[in-house]
């Protein structure tokens, strides 16, 4: 399998084991339409991939991936058609990371937020950074937490303290992101690669076949709900999309100000 068609993601291969890397590091890999194009289909690739066994997925820099990139998002506001295609995207690249039985280990060099955040809680295994910060900031840009964080938040970390952060927006530090279960694990900057590395040789040297399938097994009920819950999220961050606050909250980042939302 070749990786040659895409741009915003890089793919490096040793043995078994693919790194595909989110390459936009002066954006702290904010995620625009090339990228999320590309991450709607490159799931579907690897899993079609007869070399690969282990998926570490990361980004480069200093960030895992700081969300959607706010150029992009504004200029989709009062765009239907750029939306639905986004929304069409969306729900591929979560579909593809549930469906694929190749273990997905998210290596986290810094910050993972918005849909970011949720890239790497639909990964199988976390490692971050302990310096990182975690969340789904959705609402503070006028947002639904449509693309996943209301399907994968509550079956990590349960409802009442999913709902506190995504009806807030706050971020975490990793490591209170690994006390309580949303990630696996937070490390010095320095053990990083040790310990994601070291995981993938031991799941590449496995019994793969039966890691594989158990993986699928896990996922069957993940599955189930986001079925029942992606549909529904997703039509209602497209309604949030249209609002008004949506457009003064992304108007406001732009601008280095604070948002004064009017509740329209």
């Amino acid at each position: 399998m070749q990786y040659d068609s895409y741009n915003a993601i890089t793919a490096k291969r040793c043995e078994r084991i693919l790194t595909l890397t989110m390459n936009r590091p002066e954006q702290l890999n904010a995620i625009d339409e090339e990228l999320h194009e590309e991450l709607s289909r490159i799931f579907y690739d690897v899993a079609a991939d007869r070399e690969t066994d282990v998926v570490v997925f990361t980004g480069a820099g200093n960030a895992f991936c700081a969300g959607g990139d706010l150029d992009w998002i504004d200029r989709m506001h009062g765009d239907p058609n750029a939306f639905a295609r986004t929304v069409w995207e969306g729900k591929r690249v979560l579909n593809s990371l549930l469906d694929m039985e190749q273990p997905v280990i998210a290596r986290l060099p810094g910050h993972a937020i918005g849909l970011g955040c949720t890239l790497a809680l639909f990964s199988d295994i976390i490692y971050a950074v302990n310096t990182a910060k975690i969340g789904d900031p959705h609402v503070s840009v006028g947002l639904v937490a449509g693309d996943g964080g209301a399907v994968v938040w509550p079956q990590l970390i349960g409802y009442p303290r999913a709902k506190e952060y995504l009806l807030t927006g706050d971020l975490m530090p990793a490591t209170r992101a690994a006390e309580i279960g949303l990630i696996n694990y937070a490390l010095p900057a320095d053990q990083l690669d040790d310990a994601v590395y070291g995981m993938a040789e031991r799941l590449a040297g496995g019994a793969i076949n039966a890691i594989k399938w158990t993986k699928a097994a896990v996922n069957l009920g993940l599955k189930q709900v986001a079925n029942a819950v992606l549909d529904t999220a997703f039509n209602f961050e497209a309604m949030s999309q249209a609002t008004e606050d949506h457009k003064i909250a992304t108007q406001a980042f732009l601008n280095k100000e604070t948002p004064k939302f009017t509740g329209r």
